[in-house]
């Protein structure tokens, strides 16, 4: 191809405020899609314009129902039937990613599986944030632009100008990012070890670190039922921590999870829009991703270092 290709940018139906407000950071339309529907429940989604020879982005995270994830499978393989220079899944949310290793015997490693089958779609490249485990990015042999919250997080809590601060994870497998936190705020770090029964389910937990009088920032990729969270949030409070605040990235929030935010000891959760949020709670802050897509959608467009997106 002579020249660079044209760039487009359509959404699944999952994501598709997320991606109005990409569109408009990018200062361009989103592309016009539509998806036909059979009796069946059977779905085909289809582009409504040409994509012939362009660089064809599309976003669409894939938290559940798995039909947000066949949907993106489908529009990748539409994308490369239409002739397509390439096609970029932008997936801010990457689903079925705490599925990365056999913890037990028998079951499948679900984010490996995903990541076959988007490959097998067709796709030329993922963009993505805060996946579950860093080491994900090695399931695919397409490149992989992996962004961290941290370049909305840190800056947010910086404006807080809390003293006594100190950084925490939900639990050890939070530590690598709880350590990085700490290390560029300049504060004291504690620790949360939990034992789970099964998925969703802990049987103990206990705290690492002092926290007395101590303002703490828990820090994680994913809130789900809460459960981990608010106990640990509880179990501080308890131990004499002076205020309680919670970033995660992902706001998937089941079940009665937010009655449980509520009721808690966190003073805030602030997450991002990575998946849509119909939920309000006073305690909920929302902060868009949008503008951090945008501006890697056009650095990858224009073959451009995406590194000043990320804050540590």
């Amino acid at each position: 191809m002579y020249g660079k290709a044209p760039m487009k940018l359509f959404s699944c139906r999952s994501s598709r405020q997320l991606a109005e407000k990409i569109a408009e950071k990018l200062g361009i339309e989103l592309g016009k899609s539509s998806v036909t529907k059979f009796a069946d429940g059977e779905f085909q989604p289809c582009f409504d314009e040409s994509v012939r020879g362009d660089m064809v982005f599309i976003v669409q995270s894939t938290n559940p129902p798995a039909e947000n994830l066949l949907e993106l499978l489908l529009m990748i393989d539409a994308a490369k039937r239409a002739s397509a220079y390439k096609v970029i899944a932008v997936i801010p949310y990457y689903g079925y990613a705490r599925q990365d290793r056999k913890d037990r015997p028998r079951v499948s490693i679900g984010s490996k599986l995903t990541a076959d089958l988007l490959s097998a779609a067709g796709v030329d490249r993922i963009i993505t944030m805060d996946l579950h485990a860093d080491q994900i990015q090695g399931f695919f042999n397409v490149p992989v632009d992996h962004l961290y919250s941290s370049a909305l997080f840190a800056p947010y809590i910086g404006k807080l100008k809390l003293d006594n601060l100190t950084v925490s994870a939900p639990d050890m497998g939070g530590s690598k990012r709880a350590n990085a936190y700490s290390r560029h705020l300049q504060s004291e770090m504690v620790l949360c070890y939990k034992l789970r029964k099964k998925p969703n389910v802990i049987e103990e937990m206990s705290i690492i670190g002092e926290v007395e009088g101590r303002n703490v920032i828990i820090v994680d990729d994913m809130v789900d039922t809460a459960g981990t969270l608010v106990l640990a949030a509880d179990m501080m409070k308890e131990r004499g921590a002076k205020s309680i605040r919670a970033f995660a990235t992902h706001p998937i929030l089941s079940g009665n999870s937010v009655e449980r935010i509520n009721n808690s000891a966190i003073e805030e959760l602030v997450v991002t829009d990575s998946v849509p949020l119909n939920i309000h709670s006073d305690k909920i802050k929302v902060l868009s991703i949008a503008d951090i897509f945008a501006k890697t959608i056009q650095a990858v467009n224009e073959n451009e270092s995406i590194s000043t997106n990320f804050v540590f």
